[in-house]
C-alpha cells in the first residue's frame, strides 16, 4: 500500500513531448540512452561545454522531465559549465516506475555514464540536485568521488516535509520512501553548497537551514531573497549564476 502512495504522493512525472529539443533550445543537445543497474532504461542530455570546466551531473525534481529544465539548462550552459541532466525512471523517455530506490539507482548510473563511458574524471564532476534530487544527490556524493555537492530547495527527509506539511501528524508512516538526506550527509566529505529561497512554501527555509547543519564543512549556505521553491533560479539571476560559478571555481582544479 505504501509504494501506491508514494506514487500519488511523491511523484508527478510528465510523458515525453516529442519535438526537435536541439533546434527549439539551441543548445548542443547530446542525446544519451543508458541503464540502470536492474536493466532499467534511462534517457538525458548531455551538454558538453569547451575547455575543462565542472561538469555538473543534474538530479532535478520530482515533477516534469527533463524538458521542463531547457531554460535553466541554457543558462548553465551559458555560463560554462558542461551538464549531464537525465530523467528517472518512469518520467519523460526513460522507461519503468518510480521508487526511492530505482531513483538511487537511475542516479548511479548516470554517474557511471560520465566516469565509465564518457571517461570524466570524477575530480571533474559536481553533484547538482534540486529539491527531492537533492537527496538524490546527496546519496550519490556518500557513495561516489566528485569534486563537490549542490543542494537546491533541499529538505532533510520525507518524515520533516510530512510533520510541516500534515501539522506535526506521522504522515511519512503511510509512506514507503524516505530520502533520508540529513543521514547521507553524515557520509559525504567533499564541499557543499546548500541554495534556498527565502519564500519557498514547499519546504520552508528552515528545512534548508537543517540540511546545511546536517552537511560537514567545508560548506557554505546562499540565501536567494525573494525566491519561491522553483523560481531560485530566475528570481536569483546572475548573483545567482556566479555563486555558482564562484563555488565550481574553488574546487575544480
Amino acid at each position: 500500500m505504501s509504494g501506491f502512495l508514494d506514487q500519488l504522493f511523491l511523484y508527478y512525472p510528465h510523458s515525453w513531448s516529442d519535438r526537435d529539443w536541439t533546434r527549439v533550445s539551441g543548445l548542443p543537445l547530446q542525446d544519451v540512452w543508458f541503464q540502470a543497474a536492474d536493466g532499467t532504461k534511462l534517457f538525458g542530455w548531455y551538454v558538453e561545454a569547451a575547455g575543462h570546466s565542472a561538469v555538473l551531473l543534474w538530479c532535478h525534481g520530482n515533477a516534469g522531465n527533463i524538458i521542463n529544465r531547457l531554460d535553466n539548462l541554457a543558462r548553465l550552459h551559458q555560463l560554462g559549465f558542461s551538464v549531464f541532466l537525465f530523467d528517472y525512471r518512469g518520467y519523460g523517455r526513460s522507461s519503468g516506475s518510480p521508487s526511492e530506490q530505482g531513483l538511487y539507482e537511475d542516479a548511479l548510473a548516470a554517474y557511471g555514464h560520465l566516469t565509465d563511458t564518457l571517461h570524466i574524471q570524477p575530480q571533474r564532476i559536481v553533484l547538482f540536485g534540486r529539491s527531492l534530487g537533492a537527496a538524490i544527490a546527496g546519496m550519490v556524493a556518500s557513495q561516489r568521488p566528485a569534486a563537490g555537492l549542490i543542494l537546491e530547495s533541499a529538505f532533510p527527509s520525507v518524515e520533516a516535509m510530512a510533520r510541516v506539511h500534515y501539522f506535526g501528524l506521522p504522515a511519512h508512516w503511510l509512506l514507503a520512501a524516505r530520502y533520508d538526506l540529513v543521514e547521507r550527509l553524515k557520509h559525504v566529505s567533499v564541499p557543499v553548497l546548500v541554495i534556498h529561497g527565502d519564500q519557498d512554501e514547499i519546504v520552508p527555509i528552515n528545512l534548508g537551514r537543517q540540511v546545511f547543519e546536517a552537511a560537514r564543512a567545508p560548506k557554505s549556505f546562499y540565501l536567494v531573497q525573494g525566491a519561491d521553491h522553483n523560481s531560485l533560479y530566475l528570481v536569483g539571476g546572475g548573483p545567482y549564476l556566479q555563486r555558482l560559478k564562484k563555488f565550481t571555481q574553488g574546487i575544480i582544479r
